[in-house]
């Protein structure tokens, strides 16, 4: 009888703690994938806003500002709570954007501005990591996100990088087949 008794007191013990540890780890990880998400969001916000500044500061030949400061929090933050294959996306993507920065962000856009070509031709190597780091990002999120071909905002210009269709041809705006809202099938 009394080895029954401290049995069970010994398994709801035991339960209990084995519990306490499984909730924590679960809401460790909520927490850190919520993290994770705000600050990819701003790093792709930060990024989309100076492309956007500087090509249009140059296309129309008008003074800009940009808060590089914001952008290197935005780097650093990400890099904080990414995994190790996110983090080096980061770092791949980093890279590649200053080879962007090399070519526009030192010229000035009233004076001495870029023009189209040039910054569709500094973009690319941005383009093609921005793309990458989104998929590294999507597959570090769980297994049910899959490979995006192409990324929407960000990068700018006519260029193959991130998309899945060349840019002097729009894509069609039918809906594959199998590929129809529920909704829409329902409808009639």
């Amino acid at each position: 009888m009394i080895i029954t008794a401290f049995g069970g007191a010994l398994s709801a013990t035991l339960g209990v703690l084995v519990g306490g540890m499984v909730t924590r780890r679960v809401q460790e990880r909520h927490w850190l994938r919520d993290k994770q998400l705000r600050a990819y969001e701003e790093l792709f916000s930060q990024y989309a806003r100076f492309m956007m500044m500087l090509r249009q500061a140059h296309l129309s030949r008008t003074p800009v500002d940009v808060d590089w400061g914001a952008w290197s929090v935005s780097l650093t933050s990400a890099s904080l709570v990414a995994p190790l294959a996110v983090a080096r996306a980061i770092d791949a993507f980093g890279r590649a954007v200053s080879v962007f920065l090399d070519a526009v962000s030192t010229r000035d856009p009233v004076a001495n501005p870029v023009d189209e070509e040039i910054l569709t031709e500094a973009s690319r190597p941005a383009a093609a990591a921005h793309l990458a780091l989104l998929n590294t990002i999507r597959r570090s999120m769980g297994r049910s996100l899959e490979d995006l071909p192409f990324y929407l905002g960000g990068t700018l210009g006519r260029h193959p990088e991130g998309t899945e269709f060349p840019r002097d041809e729009p894509p069609s705006l039918a809906v594959p087949d199998g590929e129809a809202p529920e909704r829409l099938n329902r409808a009639g």
